[in-house]
């Protein structure tokens, strides 16, 4: 891949986000653009786009605000989480769902209207990151930022198993980090 492409899309992410702080004054900076690209997470979805750019912004509002949106380690989103999203021009379901409550929000048909441009750039230089990316044979998806749910990593948890056949659930970098051993045949669990 190209050593470049990380940055264009990085400096796009950036410029999105300045773009939805153009209207919502007291959204915080983006601090690390190149921590959105690479990373998944099941409740907020794995798609990067400018709607989940607008997701990740309720939340950057909620932090803000010192508004609790989430539960569950980030996992489940609120009703707060809703009134953050509609601010941001995003649709939600009427329902929560079991697991992530409100999570999937959708943009409205106006927002994209207002930010067509920035959606039409940052739609470019996904392309391309995708692009060189899948020329590498590399799958990659988007997770924002792990300590907007003040956790060590947050993430989805993975079935590891052991000799014996037990497993357990648990965030794979947690695993990298160091062995988790198996109390019955002492050996080490890993992901199935």
């Amino acid at each position: 891949m190209s050593t470049t492409q990380p940055l264009v899309l990085a400096a796009e992410l950036a410029a999105a986000w300045s773009d939805i702080q153009a209207h919502h004054q007291d959204l915080p900076d983006l601090a690390s653009p190149e921590a959105l690209i690479g990373e998944s997470s099941s409740a907020c979805g794995t798609r990067l786009d400018f709607e989940r750019l607008l997701h990740e912004a309720a939340h950057g509002l909620a932090a803000a605000r010192e508004i609790r949106d989430t539960s569950r380690a980030g996992r489940y989103h609120n009703r707060r989480f809703l009134m953050l999203a509609s601010e941001l021009g995003l649709a939600h379901p009427v329902e929560p769902h079991a697991s992530s409550g409100f999570s999937q929000v959708t943009m409205l048909n106006d927002t994209r209207d207002r930010y067509s441009g920035t959606i039409e750039r940052l739609d470019r230089a996904l392309g391309a990151h995708q692009l060189a990316v899948a020329g590498e044979g590399v799958h990659r998806a988007f997770r924002g930022p792990a300590a907007r749910h003040g956790s060590s990593g947050g993430g989805v948890r993975v079935k590891a198993v052991c000799g014996c056949g037990r497993n357990v659930r648990v965030v794979p970098s947690v695993l990298a980090q160091a062995s988790i051993v198996c109390g019955a045949c002492q050996q080490p669990f890993k992901i199935a």
